[in-house]
């Protein structure tokens, strides 16, 4: 199960073009549900797009008018939140809230993708003339790389693109101010990776003063190891290598720290001694976006020891974490699922399977498993039915949440998208439709949309973290906007950051030497692996649902949901 074919294979928009519709070969008749979900109306796409639209612009024009120039929006008493700095220690604000407009610069690649060159360029001008790194905040390393850099530079691309790939979005009057930010914000965080024995980061840096005395020395497998996208992209538009280099020797040392029986990752890690402060490893929080950097990495940068990694990584994910049979079209036997082990042996180490964990079908797409990504996806299916959204923890044993508040996350409805342009199939649009429903009913509050405080009684908090623009309301659209230049095939290629940021995957960033141009065509026939775990079919495309009825019902079973027909409805 090794990636074996070339890199020019990994190309987003092949991947999502060259997938021949399925063939229609089962001999039973479909359910009502099956017919209603292998096709989908002009009208339901038509309401996709204007519905995902007028959110989005509900959320932003709240944001900028309630909340700018502070970073983020409290949607219930319609005012902004910034850095906690009368409690230091409160890290779940801290940690993402530098006081630095990340509402304003999180979102900007999200208003190419709604085709609002105006107020993209208006917004661009307002980063310009208002935000500053200058600021007494502690912050995450993580988190500020992939929400601020990574929006700086995702708008520096198109803002300088002469060719308006996108549309009408280039600015003949822009002067590189949001890559001297991005530069300027990479120097303020390159402290936390100073002073460290192993050179993996601090987890937090202050942006005037370094790190502070009483820093931990702990750090998260993820929170380190998936910085290289962003410093890379850096790195290749300064010209300066430093950058790059500095997140490629923490991914090397991190791979070295492996363990000597398993080659698996845990998921805390102490930045002195390199010993494994904790244990657990899986696809979710702490170490999700590690594997996804080291994929995308390869992608969009062509180092072949990335894709080493990954392949080594996923062969050990796939011995180690995989549970249930080994086909996932079967009804006998346990319902696959990818579980948190222990990295020293193995063994099962909890019950629950967290909300990051749902972006791994995407990451499966990329790399091929698009069998086993149908899979993955329809078990977080399911539990978004039970619930009508995605509980932070889910215990798949007492088939009932472990942590009960959902903050709007997006790798859910991503790999919902990343399926559908995989596949084509109509199933998944029809998923969108009922993710906009649920987010407009359950979450949708007077200035715009409110985390779920509980996913039992729906109850909310007052908070709007930037990922819901950002993320989760951009590829909801672009799951409906099949004609988006995005989605097109004769658009240059691109790359989403974990942060959903959009990175064109260009001659420029290529490692030395260069495979063959990705100027070229897209290649017509994809080499697809699906020799996995979940042989559903060989084809997803047309005329039947990606799992069958029956299928589903053992999923909702599973999850806890009532199988009667009329719950897929």
């Amino acid at each position: 199960m090794v990636i074996k074919f070339n890199r020019n294979v990994l190309i987003l928009v092949a991947f999502f073009t060259s997938i021949s519709p399925r063939k229609t070969k089962n001999p039973f008749l479909l359910t009502e549900e099956e017919v209603k979900y292998s096709s989908i109306s002009k009208d339901d796409i038509d309401y996709g797009l204007s519905k995902t639209r007028e959110m989005f612009e509900f959320g932003w024009r709240n944001y900028m008018e309630y909340a700018f120039p502070a970073d983020e929006l409290d949607p219930i008493h319609c005012r902004g939140r910034g850095h906690d700095h009368e409690n230091p220690d409160n890290i779940n604000i801290n940690d993402v809230l530098g006081d630095y407009s990340l509402g304003l610069i999180d979102t900007l690649d999200s208003l190419v993708v709604f085709g609002d060159h105006d107020e993209f360029k208006r917004a661009v001008n307002l980063v310009i003339k208002t935000v500053s790194f200058e600021k007494n905040t502690t912050v995450q390393v993580f988190e500020s790389t992939i929400r601020v850099m990574g929006g700086l530079l995702a708008a520096h691309m198109i803002a300088t693109d002469n060719t308006n790939r996108f549309g009408p979005f280039y600015m003949s009057d822009y002067g590189g101010e949001l890559l001297t930010l991005a530069h300027d914000l990479a120097g303020r965080l390159v402290p936390a990776f100073e002073g460290t024995a192993t050179g993996i980061p601090y987890t937090r840096v202050n942006l005037q003063k370094g790190v502070l005395p009483g820093t931990t020395n702990s750090t998260c497998t993820s929170g380190a190891g998936s910085l290289l996208l962003e410093f890379g992209v850096l790195s290749k538009l300064l010209g300066d290598d430093s950058y790059e280099r500095m997140a490629r020797r923490v991914n090397e040392k991190l791979w070295t720290l492996r363990n000597e029986a398993t080659g698996l990752h845990g998921n805390l890690i102490d930045i002195q001694t390199g010993e494994w402060i904790g244990h657990l490893s899986g696809l979710g929080a702490g170490i999700d976006s590690f594997y996804e950097y080291m994929l995308k990495s390869y992608i969009l940068f062509g180092d072949q020891r990335d894709l080493d990694m990954y392949n080594e990584s996923f062969l050990r994910i796939v011995t180690y974490m995989r549970r249930g049979r080994s086909v996932c079209a079967d009804l006998e036997g346990d319902i696959p699922i990818y579980v948190n082990v222990d990295a020293r042996d193995g063994s099962t180490s909890n019950t629950w399977m967290d909300s990051l964990q749902a972006s791994f079908a995407g990451v499966l797409v990329l790399a091929g498993e698009v069998d086993e990504a149908v899979c993955h996806h329809a078990f977080y299916y399911a539990i978004w039915k039970k619930y009508g959204v995605l509980p932070e923890r889910f215990n798949w044993q007492l088939q009932a949440p472990d942590v009960s508040f959902y903050p709007l996350r997006p790798e859910f409805v991503e790999s919902t998208y990343l399926l559908y342009t995989a596949t084509k199939n109509p199933f998944y649009q029809h998923v969108g439709l009922e993710i906009l429903e649920s987010l407009e009913t359950i979450t949708r509050v007077k200035c715009g949309f409110a985390t779920v405080h509980d996913v039992a009684d729906r109850s909310l908090e007052d908070r709007m973290e930037s990922f819901f623009l950002s993320e989760t309301l951009k590829y909801l659209y672009l799951l409906f906007d099949t004609g988006h230049p995005i989605n097109k095939e004769e658009q240059e290629r691109i790359l989403f950051s974990t942060e959903g940021h959009i990175f064109p995957i260009t001659s420029l960033f290529h490692t030395p030497p260069s495979p063959p141009s990705l100027l070229d065509p897209p290649l017509s026939i994809l080499p697809r692996r699906n020799a996995s775990f979940c042989e559903t079919a060989t084809e997803f495309s047309a005329g039947i649902t990606p799992l069958r009825h029956s299928q589903m019902s053992h999923l909702f079973k599973t999850v806890g949901v009532d199988t009667n027909l009329h719950n897929w409805v």
